[in-house]
């Protein structure tokens, strides 16, 4: 048997908030929801999908994973104030202002790039 990605899991301490932003983000649905476990993906059969857990512990360093998303040509500004309106902000990293992305974080902090 070969292992195939199920889930990718985003550990938080306010599990329905952030998976109802990530849903919205990507025009995404609430798949599965429990008290310990928020499943969001693009439908029910979808072979992929974000997961979000409790993390009991407060976060004390860098996350080790972020996620890129993209748009259609041209939709870029339009997609960042979509996401602003969401509730996302602007991340300040150090950009030079040449890049070729926007990094925004998340309400709960989880930084991502366009």
């Amino acid at each position: 048997m070969t292992a195939s990605l199920h889930h990718i899991v985003i550990d938080t301490h306010d599990l329905p908030a952030l998976a109802r932003f990530w849903a919205a983000v990507l025009k995404w649905r609430i798949l599965s929801e429990r008290e310990r476990e928020v499943v969001i993906g693009p439908d029910i059969g979808s072979p992929v999908g974000i997961c979000f857990m409790p993390a009991p512990e407060t976060k004390t360093v860098k996350n080790r994973l972020h996620l890129d998303l993209t748009t259609a040509p041209g939709e870029g500004e339009a997609e960042i104030e979509r996401i602003l309106a969401l509730g996302a902000r602007r991340a300040e990293l150090g950009q030079t202002g040449d890049e070729s992305w926007t990094v925004l974080a998340d309400p709960k902090t989880s930084n991502y790039q366009f």
